[in-house]
């Protein structure tokens, strides 16, 4: 897990200086690394937002972060069911890892809807969204 968190700092750094870039949930250590969302220590959460799944998609797959992402499976045990999850929010809303674990559970059971989907299967945004 080394290599994974003495990253972390320029990977985060990366995403708030990258466009689109709105909030992420962090603690006083600066990373959500010792925020126990799932009650397991194995499992950390990665919470953010972002203007549109575009940027959050330029960030991924097109900076420095591809480079971490393709290492992963040294530093995390792969996942049989889903453990990422995406959704729509009202201009000026901060999600907490409560409404967050909602949403992968309901990914998880129902598979991608309006109210929860993935990268492959990203929802239209709500047409009465406000702005």
């Amino acid at each position: 897990m080394a290599g994974f968190f003495d990253e972390l700092d320029r990977i985060n750094a990366l995403a708030e200086a990258s466009p689109g870039f709105v909030w992420r949930l962090q603690s006083e250590s600066g990373n959500a690394t010792d925020i126990d969302v799932f009650g397991d220590p194995l499992e950390i959460v990665n919470l953010s937002v972002w203007e549109s799944v575009e940027q959050l998609k330029a960030f991924t797959y097109r900076t420095d972060h591809l480079h971490l992402f393709r290492q992963r499976h040294d530093w995390f045990e792969p996942k049989t069911e889903a453990h990422l999850v995406m959704w729509w929010i009202e201009a000026g809303h901060i999600p907490d890892p409560d409404e967050a674990v909602e949403r992968l559970d309901h990914l998880r059971e129902h598979g991608p809807t309006d109210k929860a989907f993935t990268f492959n299967s990203v929802q239209p945004e709500p047409a009465d969204a406000p702005q």
